[in-house]
């Protein structure tokens, strides 16, 4: 279980790490038919032993698997924070459309009834369309197109055997290294989930409610497998921008109170010790000028029946907003693990701007409170070396901090 930290700041990451090119043509092979399960998961234990081992070598506290068992249905080189989830839930039919290019009508929002456009009409891509499109600098220049399913039938989980792949595998490499340290397996939240086309049920909250109920099966397996199972909601902040045109605030928390309760359904007799949730603000590399503020929902976010939060605060866009804190009140044995390096920039943060970020969060929160991590997954998002060097630099960052308040 997450800890309160007692003598040192302890370290941890979102969860996407690089995948190895023996990892991604493995990937290749079993999308393709050419290995089959057994073959694929043996392969797969070695890289995660090599990816824990890493990670220990680093001096990272909480570990995970890098994500390498979230298989991807169809952009293996790029992370598999969502289209994992593909393959792991019924009532899904393949599609051929990619949603960031998609150019159907935009979809409008009314007062009092919030509405998602699709991934294309965003308004921070429509305030900087140039920007985007560009095709040698643009925000989308060289990103592959990955069509995404829709809903057409009674969305269940059919995931059990990969969600047990993903907690044997990280067993199993922590006990082959005989490390002891805590360890985590991502999921998807109901709300970012739900985004897919709905062809089948009545309204979006049923979509919602329908994958919470789904979702509640992973969460538990990787519960009663011994780990922390972090929640992966950018569908939070995230969908602020799809909103066309911008909503007014209140009418948005209304549509995220409705992922919140969903979410927290799917949790209902989880320990909080045993989930960690993580908010972003989405992790394409663009200028983010229409996010929605964090002071519009921590609050929220704390009503998540978790016991640490992660949430982007190197983010450039976001980084000034560890002042949240300063009138927002920590709830008694909760943890904050606010990200303390960027995946949006190739520029390695200073260890002394890291312990620099973490004595802002310790003197709002308390030390004990704090735990170092990343902003979003670094897995596809920088090159491989350089999110290496993004986590040794957390570490020591973390160690500096610690030596100045313990």
């Amino acid at each position: 279980m997450t800890q309160q930290n007692r003598d040192r700041i302890q370290t941890t990451h979102v969860g996407s790490l690089p995948r190895t090119e023996r990892l991604l043509e493995t990937n290749r092979l079993h999308q393709d038919g050419a290995i089959g399960w057994d073959e694929f998961t043996s392969i797969l234990h070695e890289e995660v032993v090599g990816v824990v081992k890493r990670q220990a070598d680093i001096g990272i506290d909480v570990l995970n698997d890098g994500e390498y068992g979230h298989i991807m249905t169809q952009s293996v080189d790029y992370g598999g924070w969502w289209n994992y989830s593909f393959s792991r839930l019924s009532g899904l039919t393949p599609g051929d459309e990619d949603r960031w290019s998609a150019e159907e009508e935009v979809i409008l929002s009314e007062p009092g009834k919030v509405r998602l456009a699709s991934f294309a009409h965003r308004r921070d891509r429509a305030k900087f369309k140039d920007a985007y499109h560009n095709p040698v600098n643009g925000v989308l220049a060289g990103r592959k197109a990955v069509p995404q399913p829709s809903i057409t039938g009674e969305i269940k989980y059919i995931g059990q055997d990969a969600v047990a792949a993903d907690t044997a595998g990280l067993r199993a490499a922590l006990g082959e290294l005989g490390a002891s340290n805590e360890g985590f397996v991502a999921a998807l939240s109901p709300g970012s989930a739900a985004r897919l086309p709905n062809e089948f049920y009545g309204s979006d909250e049923e979509v919602v409610w329908a994958c919470a109920e789904a979702l509640r099966d992973e969460y538990r397996a990787i519960v009663d497998a011994g780990f922390v199972v972090q929640i992966d909601d950018p569908s939070i902040a995230e969908s602020w921008d799809q909103v066309v045109p911008e909503p007014a605030v209140e009418d948005y928390l209304a549509f995220t109170q409705v992922r919140i309760d969903a979410l927290n359904h799917a949790l209902e007799g989880l320990p909080e010790d045993k989930v960690r949730f993580h908010l972003c603000w989405g992790s394409w590399h663009g200028p983010h000028t229409t996010d929605i503020e964090f002071k519009h929902l921590v609050r929220q976010m704390l009503e998540v029946n978790a016991g640490s939060y992660s949430f982007e605060a190197a983010n450039v866009r976001h980084a000034h907003e560890w002042k949240v804190w300063q009138d927002v009140a920590l709830p008694e044995g909760k943890l904050i693990v606010p990200g303390l390096v960027s995946h949006s920039t190739n520029v390695v943060e200073h260890p002394e701007l890291v312990a620099d970020r973490i004595s802002q969060f310790a003197s709002v929160v308390g030390a004990e409170n704090v735990i170092a991590s990343t902003d979003c997954g670094l897995g596809g998002r920088v090159h491989p070396d350089i999110a290496w060097a993004k986590l040794e630099s957390l570490a020591e960052g973390a160690r500096l901090a610690s030596e100045r308040l313990f």
